[in-house]
C-alpha cells in the first residue's frame, strides 16, 4: 500500500468516530428505542443541527463529483455551485419550526409519521417509503464510489477493496450508535470538512505561487475555463443555472433527510443559531472545494476521470501527515451522507413498513432492535453490489436521485405544512406524477425549454396538487 504515512491522522479519526458510536450506543441503551435511534430524543443544539444538516447534504458529490465538474468546466462551474449556499437556511428556516412542533404533538420520529398524521392515507406513506429506498439506495450507491475512487487514488488498493472497507466502516457504527452517533459524527465530520478545505485550497494555491499564475495557466489550457458561461460543451446558460437552482437549492426544502432534522432539535435558540453557522460552513465548504477543482486543472491538467482531482491534488500539493488530515474531510462527507440516508432507510423499513403492517411489534423492542440491525447490514451489502461499476462521473446519478426525491415530497411537505386545505388526493397526485413525470423527461432525455427534468416535474407536481386537491376532503391537523 502506498502513502501508509496518510493512514495515522485517518485511523485516529475513525477510531474517534467508533468511540462516538459506542457513546451513543451507551445513551441508547437508557431511553426508548424508536425516540433514541431515530430521532436522538429530540436533544440536537443549534452547533450539531447546524453541522449535521450541512455535513448531510454535502457528501461525495460535494468532494468529489462538484470539484471534478469544475475541472472539467471552470470557473463557471464554481459559480453555479455557489447557488446552493443558503440550502441550510431555506430546509430549516422554511419548514424547521413548524416540524418541530408537529412532531413532538403527534410523535413522529419520520417524515412519514408526520406524512400521515398531516393526510390520514396509508397510500402516501407506501407511496413516499418505495420513493425514499429507491431515491436513496442511489444516492448512498454515490457516496460508496466516492469512498471507493479516493481510497483507489490515494492508497493504489483496488476500488473493490475500498468500497469493501468503506463498507465495513460505515455500517458499523451506524448501526451501533444510530440517529443519534449519525448526528454527534456529523458535527467532527463538518468541522473536519471545513479544516480539510481551507487546507486543500491553501496546498494548491501555494503549489500555483498564487491565483494571478493559475488563471494564466487555465488561460493557456482553454480560454473558456475562465468564462462565467463555462465552455462549449456545458454552457451555463440561463435555463441551465435556473435549473440548477431549483434542483439544489429551492427544491432541498422537500428533501426528507434534511427535513428530519428539524424534528430533532432542542429548542428555538438551537434553529437559530443552526441558520447562521450551517449557512456559513456551506458557504466555505462549496467555494473551497470547488474552486480547488477548477484551479486543480492547472497542476494536474490532463486528468481522465475528472472525478480524481481531489485525491490527486491531495497528494501532490500536501506532505503526507496534512494529506492524511485532508482525506479524513471527504471521507467525513461521505460518511456523513450515507449515515443518514442509511438510518432514514431503516426508519422507513422499521418504522414506517414493518410496524404499519403488525403495530403491536411496538412494544418488542428487542426484536426491533434485531430488525434494525439486520436492515441496515443488508442493506449496506446490497450498496457494495451496487457501486461495483462506477460511472465516470458521480455527479449525475447524485443529481438524478435528488431531483427524484424533491419531485416527489416538495409540494406534499410545504403545502401539507402551510395549506390548510390541502388533502390526500392533492397529495398523492403530487407524489404520483411529480416522480413518474421526472423519471420519464429524464430517461427519454427530454428538455422542455431547455430546462432540466426538475423544473417540469417541480411544476407538473405542483399542477397535480392543486387539481387532485379539488376532489378530495380536507385532512387538516
Amino acid at each position: 500500500m502506498k502513502n501508509s504515512e496518510m493512514l495515522i491522522p485517518l485511523i485516529a479519526y475513525l477510531f474517534f468516530v467508533f468511540g462516538v458510536a459506542y457513546y451513543a450506543y451507551r445513551q441508547r441503551a437508557s431511553g426508548s428505542f424508536l425516540s433514541e435511534y431515530f430521532v436522538g430524543n429530540r436533544s440536537m443544539s443549534g452547533f450539531v443541527l447546524a453541522m449535521t444538516t450541512a455535513a448531510t447534504y454535502l457528501s461525495a458529490s460535494s468532494f468529489i463529483g462538484g470539484p471534478g465538474a469544475a475541472y472539467k468546466y471552470g470557473l463557471g462551474w464554481v459559480l453555479l455551485a455557489m447557488i446552493q449556499v443558503p440550502a441550510v437556511l431555506l430546509a430549516l428556516g422554511g419548514l424547521g419550526k413548524k416540524f418541530a412542533l408537529l412532531a413532538r404533538r403527534y410523535q413522529a420520529v419520520t417524515v412519514n409519521d408526520l406524512l400521515f398524521a398531516r393526510y390520514q392515507n396509508k397510500w402516501i406513506v407506501w407511496f413516499a417509503s418505495l420513493a425514499l429506498i429507491l431515491s436513496f439506495f442511489a444516492m448512498m450507491t454515490v457516496q460508496f464510489i466516492g469512498a471507493g475512487r479516493l481510497f483507489e487514488t490515494t492508497f493504489g488498493i483496488s476500488y473493490q477493496s475500498a468500497i469493501l472497507i468503506f463498507a465495513l466502516t460505515v455500517g458499523i457504527y451506524t448501526f451501533i450508535g444510530g440517529f443519534r452517533a449519525v448526528v454527534l459524527t456529523d458535527t467532527i465530520q463538518g468541522m473536519v470538512m471545513v479544516i480539510g478545505t481551507l487546507l486543500l485550497l491553501g496546498g494548491v494555491i501555494y503549489a500555483l505561487d498564487g491565483i494571478t499564475p493559475a488563471m494564466e495557466t487555465l488561460e493557456k489550457i482553454n480560454p473558456q475555463l475562465l468564462e462565467p458561461y463555462g465552455i462549449d460543451e456545458r454552457p451555463l446558460d440561463f435555463t441551465y443555472m435556473t435549473s440548477f437552482w431549483v434542483l439544489v437549492c429551492f427544491a432541498l426544502v422537500g428533501l426528507p433527510q434534511l427535513a428530519v432534522r428539524g424534528m430533532a432539535y432542542k429548542n428555538s435558540r438551537s434553529l437559530h443559531q443552526a441558520l447562521v453557522i450551517g449557512t456559513a460552513a456551506v458557504f466555505i465548504l462549496v467555494l473551497g472545494m470547488h474552486l480547488a477543482g477548477v484551479l486543480g486543472r492547472a497542476v494536474v491538467p490532463d486528468l481522465k476521470v475528472p472525478d480524481q482531482v481531489i485525491p490527486t491534488l491531495m497528494l501532490q500539493v500536501l506532505p503526507p501527515m496534512a494529506a492524511g488530515i485532508f482525506l479524513a474531510a471527504p471521507i467525513a462527507a461521505i460518511m456523513s451522507s450515507i449515515d443518514s440516508l442509511l438510518i432514514q432507510s431503516s426508519s422507513t423499513l422499521i418504522k414506517d413498513l414493518y410496524l404499519a403492517w403488525k403495530p403491536e411489534a411496538v412494544h418488542e423492542e428487542a426484536k426491533l432492535k434485531r430488525f434494525s440491525t439486520i436492515t441496515t447490514l443488508l442493506i449496506t451489502v446490497l450498496l457494495v453490489v451496487a457501486a461495483f461499476d462506477p460511472p465516470d462521473m458521480l455527479i449525475w446519478l447524485n443529481l438524478l436521485s435528488l431531483g427524484g426525491l424533491e419531485s416527489t415530497f416538495l409540494w406534499v411537505i410545504v403545502l401539507g405544512v402551510y395549506w390548510k386545505k390541502a388533502n390526500a388526493i392533492g397529495a398523492l397526485s403530487s407524489m404520483v406524477l411529480g416522480l413518474s413525470s421526472y423519471i420519464i423527461i429524464h430517461t427519454f432525455k427530454l428538455s422542455p425549454f431547455g430546462f432540466h427534468a426538475i423544473v417540469p416535474a417541480v411544476l407538473l407536481s405542483l399542477i397535480a396538487f392543486l387539481i387532485g386537491n379539488l376532489f378530495g376532503k380536507n385532512d387538516r391537523l
